[in-house]
């Protein structure tokens, strides 16, 4: 056996960094710097944490996993160019041909909404047809409604402070803006577990869930004109929401894609489309995975949440209905983890577990809003 062998160790992150790694680190760490020096006198210390501390982050993922580099660098050139292209005017969002069509916030997102629907068709033909090529066209269109989503955030962002500099803000505030943020990070989710584990498989089902916020968006939109931007209501004028929510939709997403993989578990533990789809053992560790991400994240957001109620309300915990259904959620999936990693159950019991649980997430996402009213009823239908 060749000596080399023996001795093989596997690289570090740090050692398997190349130049274009760097030369990524540094554009973001180069923008962070650039929008400190032209903003930073409208920022407060937590947002010059929140700005750098962003750039860090994005950093290390982009080098972890280099598609995300890529949707980053890609969301960053076209929301500048974008930006560019209204030269101060958001009158210009309807006058200039590109933005009219292509990459204002809300042709962006109409754009997003499209490549979404026809991701999730090309993913089913692919299963259907067993079609590796037909596989690989619906992860470039999710990939593609993923980066016209964050790019028509981002816009929507700047246009906020087109409006009025008080009434800017990060745009993740109302329904709108929060369903349009769940289709994302759900689909980056799905996207990161397809390239760790070759589950194009799964695509189709994954994008029934997003294309149900889709059909929300396009409802929402349409019938109830909510895409309109609003100013900031002053519980939600605070620092806190730009990392709560964010992380509160990390978990929203996890779970839902943990449900979708469910789904297919349970049709494949009947033998349907069992041929077709990944193994058993592959599909309880995705779903195990999603749960424990997105348990993860719902922790650190409730957390987020008692230190922001704190501030805006004077205490911790008021047993207000979304607070009341956020602990269920927690505790449901609270158990789950606790049935597989310490009593080690696996099986239908635990993919029905997950399968229900999303509807426990979804009433207390959008439920309370609907049926219940609160400190929290900022997204009534």
């Amino acid at each position: 056996m060749n000596t080399e062998t023996l001795n093989f160790t596997p690289k570090t992150l740090w050692q398997s960094l190349k130049v274009q790694d760097w030369l990524y680190a540094t554009l973001l760490a180069a923008g962070a710097i650039f929008a400190y020096n032209q903003y930073s006198q409208y920022m407060d210390i937590y947002e010059v944490s929140f700005l750098f501390g962003a750039a860090a982050i994005f950093s290390y993922l982009g080098w972890r996993w280099k598609s995300l580099a890529k949707l980053v660098i890609g969301v960053g050139v076209i929301s500048l160019f974008s930006i560019s292209l209204y030269d101060g005017n958001q009158a210009r969002a309807t006058q200039a041909f590109l933005l009219k069509f292509l990459i204002s916030s809300q042709s962006a997102v109409m754009w997003m909404n499209v490549l979404f629907i026809l991701a999730m068709f090309t993913y089913w033909f692919a299963l259907y047809k067993r079609s590796d090529f037909a596989g690989r066209v619906a992860s470039a269109l999710t990939w593609s409604a993923v980066l016209f989503g964050f790019v028509g955030l981002m816009v929507r962002w700047y246009e906020s402070y087109l409006i009025a500099p008080d009434v800017g803000h990060i745009p993740i505030s109302n329904l709108y803006e929060v369903f349009i943020l769940f289709c994302l990070i759900t689909s980056l989710l799905y996207l990161h577990y397809e390239d760790k584990f070759n589950t194009k498989q799964l695509g189709g089902f994954v994008l029934l869930i997003i294309n149900a916020a889709v059909m929300f968006i396009l409802w929402y939109r349409f019938d109830r004109g909510a895409d309109a931007i609003q100013p900031l209501v002053p519980a939600l004028q605070s620092y806190w929401m730009k990392i709560h929510v964010p992380a509160n939709f990390v978990g929203y997403g996890a779970f839902s894609l943990a449900a979708m993989v469910a789904s297919a578990y349970l049709l494949a533990k009947k033998g349907f489309l069992a041929s077709r789809l990944p193994s058993l053992d592959v599909l309880d560790d995705v779903m195990y995975k999603s749960i424990a991400v997105g348990f993860a994240f719902f922790t650190i957001a409730t957390i987020l949440g008692a230190m922001w109620a704190a501030e805006a309300w004077g205490g911790y915990w008021s047993w207000d209905p979304k607070e009341t259904w956020a602990l269920i959620v927690w505790l449901n999936y609270a158990a789950w983890l606790h049935l597989r990693m310490v009593k080690g159950l696996r099986g239908p019991v635990l993919a029905w577990w997950a399968l229900i649980g999303l509807l426990v997430t979804t009433f207390a996402f959008l439920g309370v809003n609907m049926f219940l009213s609160g400190l929290h009823s900022y997204g009534e239908l």
